[in-house]
């Protein structure tokens, strides 16, 4: 999905986005963005090793 933006359509949400919210604005929704993101990649890190763990202990069994 991003792949298909390209250099002239990110430049143009990242205009966007400085206008709806300002340059003091902007850098704390970018922190909070990439917080979420990182608690969402963590969660699914998780979720995958746990049904590993489940599977491993099935084939024990």
């Amino acid at each position: 999905m991003l792949s298909n933006i390209g250099i002239p359509g990110l430049i143009l949400v990242l205009v966007l986005a400085l206008i709806i919210f300002g340059p003091k604005k902007l850098p704390e929704i970018g922190r909070a963005f990439g917080s979420t993101l990182k608690e969402f990649k963590k969660s699914t890190r998780e979720l995958v090793s746990d049904d590993d763990d489940e599977d491993k202990k099935k084939l024990k069994s």
